[in-house]
């Protein structure tokens, strides 16, 4: 079968059956052969979310980002390819292309490695759909509760955060990327991490983005989708919630206002219900800790005090990072991302709106892009004719909006002075001063 002919049809079963890792891994190996390596390490980036230790896909991956000009992300496959061992199964050869169009008979140097053993690559659609039918593989299911989804962004489209980045790469990226370092030195990636601080600063955005650079599925749950009226069925919620990331990892699992979902067990005497909540909390924390590779716990939080102290002991929320809103730099990076594809002019100066707009969390300068929007769509109308946003629309929009974040930092001034005795908010500290 001629090549083009056959990434149609791989395509073609592939959007009948998106979870089927054979297919997909078979079109990125017939990509990464024909010269089509972004669209092949798309595909292996997507296997080896749902199976990191897929020698087939990382070494798809590997080519791939060598064919692009990534060295060093290839680097990093390699080295993961070659911790995985002599055990590891071998990455799939590529599959010849008849030049006279007659597609030869499979045989054992063209086989893929599948489940099933000794199946060989199909000739059309057809046999295609009739090899994974049989399979008898089901695919984990989609989750009752939360929402599952897969990232499409990574740390470079968060602009800023400089210092949360690098404490993400210490204590999270850093041992994944070098598993022999890692090894050598004893590190593991133990516990959660909470995001802490205002409102509309892109904690949620960044938990994101922590996904897709692990190339990891994104499960997040808010305590709506935890909370119900009948006795037990929340702490069930808590574990099913649980059972879901393990199941499709690797995995971040992201818990929106651990605040409310974890409150201090102190403040609930009245409420046993939501005392046990937190109990079933506790214990699920504990399983991530001890057995469960491949699940990222991240929360979100705006008020980490409210927290209960024993969800923040080390092995479990033990680390609290302080998202910041955006500095200079990331002002401006957020502004433009705003308006990149609306009307603009063409000398926008987003650098002199970012300047005049210190203290504005990320929530407060899309609220600035939407009034300049609205306010050139009201004068194209009245017009008959497109009027682009340039500086001094963007500046008047901006002069609007109040920055949303003052009665935050009031609370926070207070715990940072009166509560910190053991050091926990000493970011926090800092940041206030340089305020």
């Amino acid at each position: 079968m001629p090549s083009d002919d056959l990434i149609s049809a791989l395509n073609a079963a592939l959007a009948a059956d998106p979870s089927n890792a054979d297919v997909r891994r078979l079109l990125a190996a017939t990509l990464a052969d024909h010269g089509r390596p972004d669209e092949a390490l798309a595909h292996a980036t997507t296997l080896l979310a749902t199976r990191p230790d897929g020698a087939a896909a990382i070494a798809i991956a590997e080519r791939s980002c060598r064919a692009l000009g990534h060295d060093d992300r290839a680097d990093g496959y390699a080295r993961l390819l070659g911790a995985l061992g002599p055990t590891a199964p071998p990455a799939p050869p590529a599959p010849t292309v008849p030049t006279a169009g007659v597609p030869d008979p499979p045989s054992a140097d063209r086989l893929i490695p599948l489940p099933s053993e000794g199946a060989s690559i199909p000739d059309n659609v057809d046999d295609l759909i009739s090899q994974w039918n049989d399979s008898g593989e089901p695919s984990p299911a989609e989750p009752d509760i939360g929402e599952l989804t897969t990232s499409t962004i990574t740390l470079a489209h968060v602009g800023g955060l400089a210092d949360v980045k690098a404490r993400l790469d210490r204590s999270l990226f850093a041992p994944l990327r070098n598993p022999e370092l890692a090894q050598a030195f004893g590190a593991h990636v133990r516990g959660g991490i909470v995001l802490y601080g205002p409102p509309g600063c892109g904690k949620t955005y960044l938990a994101r983005a922590v996904a897709g650079e692990l190339g990891a599925r994104f499960y997040s749950v808010g305590i709506s989708d935890v909370l119900d009226m009948w006795i037990g069925s929340s702490e069930r919620n808590v574990r099913s919630i649980f059972e879901v990331a393990r199941g499709h990892a690797p995995c971040v699992l992201f818990l929106d206002e651990i605040d409310a979902l974890g409150q201090r067990r102190t403040n609930l005497r009245t409420s046993p219900g939501m005392r046990n909540v937190v109990n079933q909390l506790l214990t699920e924390l504990d399983g991530v800790d001890g057995n469960n590779d491949g699940v990222f716990l991240l929360a979100a939080t705006n008020h980490p005090w409210d927290i209960d102290s024993a969800l923040l002991r080390p092995g479990r929320l033990g680390h609290l990072v302080l998202v910041t809103p955006p500095d200079l730099d990331a002002r401006a990076h957020i502004l433009w991302s705003h308006l990149a594809d609306r009307p603009r002019a063409e000398h926008l100066d987003v650098w002199a709106v970012a300047k005049r707009t210190d203290g504005f969390s990320g929530a407060d300068l899309r609220e600035a892009c939407e009034r300049a929007v609205e306010s050139a769509m009201a004068e194209s109308l009245a017009g008959g004719s497109i009027v682009p946003i340039d500086t001094g629309r963007l500046q008047d929009a901006a002069s609007t909006v109040r920055p949303s974040i003052g009665a935050w930092v009031d609370t926070a001034r207070n715990v940072a002075t009166f509560s910190n005795t053991d050091g926990q908010y000493d970011d926090l500290v800092t940041w206030l001063r340089k305020r």
